[in-house]
């Protein structure tokens, strides 16, 4: 276990973090240079990571630089029952099957900010599956009905009439006894997770184990300034393609720009409230930092060369409003359906994808800035390029 250092312990419990809970503990541990078990749980309810939840990946990453031990709960157990804490409505059960391939995906973008090779991996199946009855009583005794239904989301759930099923009282109860059985110091995870964790302390209590530490860390806001979520639409993928990242990145609320750099990069805070001050004078332009924020982001997942190709893209195509060098060209004969040369090239998905994007005029001629397509059926006549949507370009030759 490496020395402490003072100024690295400070930026780890309070660099995207909400709260700490049990902090003078926690602290005296990690001034005193005690290597902690760190835990994070992983329900691998979906395939895909976003930004968003790389908040508390970014904070075990930290503890892992500082020589502590990381652990990932698999909940292979929990994730069939489903969490409930950031619902506003029961969520269904998943099989088996579906979790064992959403947890294959899932670690492999874990990899890309947390050294696997180096954490520990532990499937909450192993205790939770062996519970008797009696136990689970016992477990359950420890809390109270009126402190389950206190939360907001189950409050709100139950004044409207809506139905909030046994099960998902269980779930907290199953979480806590994870921390029980790995003996784990600290727990990590987002806000919407802090009375998942602690029942962690509680159950701790009861069987004469020291409290764990939790450090709940704040939930984000999406492209569209909503909270980031799949349902919506409005998230930024691990798995999208570098392009795709910045120019999601770039689509960002300006008032989000500080938050991102502090949340979802490890930039040095230093250099982050320069960026902050800039902005609030004026001397900076949002765009111009916005774009660090998108090449800090993409380098962080896929490198700085890649990072570099991606902004050169970005300025390339949408801030010169240029055509790039390597879009698809295709050769057809005169009066060809348009919607059917898109098709072939691979450019349009089906036709149904393409009425979407006439009908909301997100096709054009490029070099042409009024020749938007507003006919489904429009043929090619001559030699031409068009953008379609944001991204995607053809160039076509008539024979």
């Amino acid at each position: 276990m490496q020395e402490p250092d003072v100024q690295k312990i400070e930026e780890l419990l309070n660099r995207g973090v909400d709260e700490v809970i049990g902090d003078d503990a926690l602290r005296a541990s990690l001034e005193a240079g005690k290597k902690l078990t760190i835990k994070l749980g992983v329900d691998p309810t979906s395939p895909h990571l976003h930004l968003g939840r790389t908040v508390p990946l970014l904070k075990l990453r930290d503890f892992q630089e500082l020589g502590h031990n990381i652990v990932f709960v698999v909940g292979d157990f929990t994730g069939v029952i489903g969490d409930t804490s950031d619902k506003e409505s029961e969520r269904p059960m998943l099989d088996e099957e579906t979790i064992e391939t959403n947890k294959e995906r899932y670690f492999k973008q874990v990899g890309m900010l947390v050294d696997l090779d180096k954490a520990e991996f532990r499937y909450n199946s192993e205790w939770l599956g062996t519970l008797t009855y009696k136990e689970v009583g016992e477990h359950a005794n420890q809390f109270s009905v009126a402190d389950f239904i206190a939360r907001d989301n189950i409050k709100r759930r139950l004044d409207a009439g809506k139905r909030v099923s046994l099960r998902e009282v269980l779930y907290p109860l199953m979480q806590g006894y994870d921390s029980v059985e790995l003996k784990a110091d600290v727990e990590v995870g987002g806000s919407d997770q802090r009375f998942n964790m602690l029942a962690g302390r509680t159950l701790q209590e009861h069987f004469n184990q020291a409290p764990q530490a939790v450090i709940t860390n704040p939930l984000i806001a999406g492209t569209d300034g909503r909270k980031m979520s799949s349902s919506w639409g409005n998230t930024i993928n691990l798995t999208d393609e570098p392009n795709d990242m910045y120019g999601k990145v770039m689509r960002v609320h300006d008032n989000l720009i500080i938050e991102y750099f502090t949340l979802l990069t490890r930039v040095p805070l230093g250099d982050v409230e320069q960026l902050r001050a800039g902005l609030e004078h004026g001397d900076l332009h949002p765009r111009d930092v916005k774009m660090q924020l998108a090449h800090a982001i993409v380098s962080l997942y896929h490198g700085d060369t890649v990072a570099d190709e991606a902004q050169h893209v970005f300025q390339h195509v949408f801030q010169e409003q240029q055509i790039p060098d390597d879009i698809p060209e295709v050769s057809v004969a005169s009066g060809t359906a348009l919607v059917e040369v898109l098709m072939d090239a691979g450019v349009v998905a089906s036709k149904s994808e393409w009425r979407r994007l006439v009908e909301g005029g997100a096709v054009k001629g490029v070099g042409d800035a009024t020749a938007v397509v507003s006919d489904t059926t429009c043929v090619v006549t001559e030699p031409s390029t068009y953008k379609i949507g944001k991204r995607r370009f053809v160039r076509i030759n008539t024979t």
